[in-house]
C-alpha cells in the first residue's frame, strides 16, 4: 500500500445488497481521494446463528448452508491466491448475484471466478469447512472493532487519533458517485473523528438501487 494513501478496512458478505451498495461507493472514494481499501470477509450466516431459528424462513434458507458459500470461496481464494483477489472477486460475485440477479448460486460463483481468472476448481470449497475458522477469525475481527447488533458492510477508518474507528455502514442507495462519493467520504472522516459520536439512523424509504 502506498504510504501517501488511507488504508480503509471494509467487512462484507457477499449475499447482502446493502454491503454491495456501499462497496461501490468505496470504489468511488478510491478515484476521488488518496484512500485504498483493504477487503475482508464478514458473514451473515455466522452474525445469525444464535438466532437462526426464530428468522422467517426465507432468511433461514438464505442464512443456513447455502449463505456459507461466497465467504467460503472468497476465503479460499484468499488464502490459496493472496489477499490482492477478494475485492476483484467480490466484485464479480456481486455483479452477478445483485446486479444481474443470479442469486448466489453455485453457478453464480463459478462464474465469477472465471471472471477473474481464478482457478474453477475453488468452487469445490464452497460446500466444505476447510477454512470455515478463517471465515469466523475474519467476522470477529470486523465486530469486535464495530461492537455487537450490527449487520454488513463494516468499514474501519482512521479517527481522530491516528486509531481506527469502526462503524456500521454508511447505508446508501444508489451508490454516490464522484463529488457526491467524496463528500460522503469526508463526512464520514469528520464523524469518525468525533470520540463521542456513534450512530445517525432513519428508516430506509427504498431498497437498493443497482446500476
Amino acid at each position: 500500500m502506498s504510504e501517501s494513501k488511507t488504508p480503509v478496512d471494509f467487512w462484507f458478505d457477499p449475499l447482502c445488497p446493502w454491503a454491495w451498495m456501499t462497496s461501490r461507493w468505496m470504489l468511488e472514494v478510491e478515484k476521488v481521494r488518496p484512500v485504498e481499501v483493504r477487503w475482508h470477509v464478514m458473514s451473515l450466516a455466522v452474525l445469525n446463528e444464535p438466532k437462526l431459528d426464530e428468522l422467517p424462513e426465507r432468511y433461514r434458507e438464505l442464512l443456513g448452508p447455502k449463505g456459507w458459500r461466497p465467504v467460503r470461496v472468497v476465503t479460499a481464494a484468499r488464502e490459496l491466491h493472496g489477499d490482492e483477489v477478494v475485492g476483484k472477486l467480490y466484485t464479480a460475485l456481486g455483479t452477478r448475484i445483485h446486479n444481474k440477479e443470479e442469486g448466489a448460486t453455485l453457478e453464480a460463483i463459478a462464474g465469477a471466478l472465471a471472471d477473474v481468472g481464478l482457478p474453477a476448481d475453488l468452487i469445490e470449497y464452497a460446500d466444505k469447512d476447510t477454512y470455515d475458522a478463517e471465515v469466523r477469525a475474519s467476522h470477529k475481527e470486523g465486530i469486535d472493532k464495530v461492537g455487537q447488533e450490527v449487520g454488513t458492510p463494516v468499514i474501519a477508518v482512521p479517527g481522530a487519533d491516528g486509531e481506527q474507528i469502526a462503524f456500521f455502514g454508511p447505508v446508501v442507495t444508489p451508490a454516490p458517485k464522484g463529488d457526491e462519493a467524496a463528500r460522503l467520504w469526508d463526512g464520514t472522516l469528520l464523524v469518525a473523528s468525533i470520540p463521542g459520536f456513534y450512530e445517525i439512523k432513519r428508516t430506509r424509504t427504498q431498497g437498493p438501487i443497482f446500476d
